[in-house]
């Protein structure tokens, strides 16, 4: 069965449309990386009062989700985020993983 895991970035301030703009034109390959890791349903949210970033998905039992950091591809799209949100000496996005307290089937 599926685990649905939620975690929270942090948005730079002003980087609202800039951060939307560019995953509207998400690169392909950077989507196939997602689903060949066992990742669907993938969604972000903004809180704009925070500029805290939001985010829920889906991964498969079998998920490989743990080894994205090291394709070229993910390193990249960490490259190219980097200048408009929180991030590590690496450019890896700074990652809050969140406890689920509740569910409603």
């Amino acid at each position: 069965m599926p685990e649905r895991i939620a975690f929270r970035m942090i948005l730079d301030p002003g980087q609202a449309e800039e951060y939307r703009k560019r995953h509207e034109a998400i690169w392909p390959e950077m989507t196939a990386a997602l689903r060949e890791a066992g990742i669907c349903d993938y969604t972000i949210w903004l809180d704009p009062e925070t500029n805290h970033l939001f985010a829920t998905l889906l991964r498969s039992d079998d998920h490989t989700m743990d080894a994205l950091p090291q394709t070229e591809v993910n390193r990249r799209w960490w490259d190219y985020m980097a200048d408009i949100m929180q991030h590590d000496a690496d450019n890896a996005p700074l990652v809050v993983p969140l406890q689920n307290v509740f569910r409603m089937d």
